[in-house]
């Protein structure tokens, strides 16, 4: 579909190139008249949308290279060098068709993630926890939240909602990048854009359509195809210098022609002309640019504005939040210390079994350490567990509790059985295992770490020894203080960049110059306030980020200054008479397309 879009108008060039055909024949046979009108015809028809663009640039006072080859054509006409006009009109037309399959080449892995999810679904009849059926199909966009949806095998689940069914296995691959299957129980959340990879399941929605997890990725992906590129605009401002250079060769040319080498003066300002016109390298600036989102978000990376791509090349500071981004956010046991004469394996066998129901990330914690080190599991009745207290149960007939030390800022608990204390168990927050290559390699790339986090100093500048890479912590941090140091470094003239992930880094995401982060909810503040938003939490996607982004604006520089370099030297040549009029425009259609072609390497990984 998009590469149709891409070539739709393909019938404008082939008409222009048929109009030179004709043109000459009818020129050969005599037809004069009739040769000069099939011209005129096609020279319009193929800069018909130039000459309109021009004009309301114009009228907006605005300027662009493009005014060289409205002037081209114009002086082409003017000369009665129809030949050229129309090659200079076929080499608009066809640039231009080629810049439309460049973009849609571009943007086809994005638009890949809108036609993952399908338009239709089943309704569920009847209550979800008896032996309903599946209903007539519905549009998505109808159904309502609190509706329920059939979900068969291998089905993408296109609304966000709680699974009502007894079980369920879900691939979320396509939202957090982790490739496993994720075990789901009634009353889970389950959200769209993952696979149904198990037995059918029904889903209750709990979102409309258009505020689902999957629309909301949609939604960046829509923004970053319709922002215009900043590097365009960066053409822009240039190009009045350019048409200035252009004009001075142009009655340079006429002056060496009809003074120095007593040629006609109106045609080497023709062949001049004919070279400045660097229309489709123009274009193949937002080639680049869309193919490096395109690279992105092959990677999970999407880049909600083209403009936060091109910031992100410049960057020269970037300031990490710590739980979650550079940590897993998830506590472990990093040491049990045993208080009592008790083997370790009977102790941890009584945590599982007091600890094994309970919802909190420490109990979790807690379970998956004692499976990994301990025995035979004990069996535990009674349990009680109390917000904010702790948890307890009957082993064998005693009571045995699980609390909180308070002198440990909550990340320590101990085992006590009837008032005797039995163990210990410290925790910490485990780093992810890419984040200390992924900061060596961007120390690598000139550029200064920071960690501002929330959490205790201590545990700040633990995590900060671990990565290593001369980073500078603040610790104890709100989203006030991590806003004000990031409003801090812009005033030193620094470039920034934050990376977080969590509601209360929204602030600092939005003030830095680009707002990185790992979100597996696009809904959340952070992901409304950031530029770009990781699908998962490989924290290798950092450092993707940024290679991209200096990769993407690198090869849009070079589309810029060849194309205009090699246009200059053209210039040069024509001016002294070394390149007719038909070659200048066979050389500037070479250099448009070649531009053109390397901006498409953006797109590559």
């Amino acid at each position: 579909m998009l590469l149709g879009q891409g070539l739709r108008e393909l019938w404008i060039p082939a008409v222009v190139a048929l109009g030179i055909g004709a043109y000459l024949s009818l020129d050969a046979l005599g037809v004069r008249l009739a040769a000069v009108a099939v011209a005129v015809g096609v020279t319009l028809l193929g800069s018909w949308s130039l000459l309109v663009e021009t004009v309301t640039l114009l009228l907006k006072r605005q300027y662009a290279l493009d005014y060289i080859a409205v002037l081209a054509i114009g002086v082409g006409l003017w000369a009665g060098e129809y030949v050229v006009a129309m090659l200079i009109a076929l080499m608009v037309s066809s640039g231009r068709t080629l810049e439309e399959y460049g973009a849609s080449r571009a943007r086809r892995s994005l638009t890949a993630l809108v036609d993952r999810i399908p338009s239709e679904v089943l309704r569920w009849d009847g209550p979800a926890d008896d032996r309903g059926r599946p209903g007539a199909h519905a549009r998505v966009s109808d159904v309502a939240v609190g509706e329920h949806v059939y979900v068969r095998k291998g089905e993408v689940i296109p609304l966000d909602g709680v699974l009502r069914s007894p079980s369920g296995l879900a691939d979320e691959s396509s939202l957090t990048g982790e490739p496993y299957e994720i075990e789901k129980a009634a009353g889970d959340p389950i959200r769209s854009g993952t696979v149904n990879i198990g037995d059918p399941v029904v889903v209750e929605v709990t979102r409309p359509a258009g505020d689902s997890t999957y629309a909301k990725i949609v939604e960046l992906v829509q923004q970053a195809q319709d922002e215009k590129a900043p590097l365009v605009r960066l053409a822009d401002r240039y190009s009045t210098v350019f048409t200035l250079l252009t004009l001075v060769i142009a009655a340079c040319a006429y002056l060496l022609a009809e003074y120095v080498r007593g040629a006609d003066g109106l045609r080497a300002v023709l062949s001049v002309l004919v070279i400045a016109t660097p229309c489709p390298l123009i274009l193949a600036t937002p080639i680049a640019l869309l193919g490096g989102v395109n690279a992105a978000a092959r990677k999970k990376i999407i880049v909600k504005s083209l403009a936060s791509l091109e910031t992100l090349s410049r960057i020269d500071t970037i300031i990490f939040d710590k739980t979650g981004t550079i940590t897993l956010g998830r506590p472990r046991v990093a040491e049990m210390l045993s208080l009592s004469d008790r083997p370790d394996a009977g102790i941890l066998g009584i945590v599982e079994a007091i600890e094994r129901s309970s919802l909190h990330p420490l109990a979790k914690a807690l379970v998956l350490y004692a499976r990994e080190r301990g025995d035979t599991p004990a069996h535990a009745t009674d349990v009680r567990e109390e917000i904010g207290r702790g948890i307890s149960g009957l082993v064998d007939g005693r009571r045995y509790t699980l609390s909180r030390l308070q002198d440990d800022g909550g990340m320590a608990i101990e085992l006590t059985c009837e008032g005797q204390r039995l163990a210990v168990f410290s925790f910490e927050d485990q780093i992810k295992e890419d984040s200390c290559e992924t900061l060596q390699a961007l120390r690598r790339r000139g550029l200064s770490l920071l960690i501002f986090t929330g959490d205790r100093r201590e545990a700040a500048l633990k995590v900060a020894a671990q990565v290593g890479s001369d980073v500078v912590v603040r610790a104890e941090c709100s989203p006030a203080d991590k806003q004000a140091g990031i409003d801090e470094l812009r005033r030193q003239h620094k470039v920034t960049a934050m990376v977080g992930d969590g509601i209360n880094d929204a602030p600092a995401l939005a003030q830095a110059d680009v707002g990185m982060v790992f979100s597996n909810e696009e809904q959340t503040a952070a992901s409304e306030a950031a530029d770009i938003v990781f699908l998962g939490g490989d924290f290798a996607l950092v450092g993707d980020a940024v290679a991209v982004s200096q990769r993407t604006v690198g090869i849009a520089l070079q589309s810029i200054l060849w194309g205009i370099g090699l246009s200059v030297v053209g210039m040069g040549f024509a001016a002294f008479g070394l390149v007719p009029p038909i070659f200048g425009a066979a050389l500037q259609e070479a250099i448009d397309v070649g531009v053109i072609l390397n901006a498409l390497r953006a797109s590559q990984e």
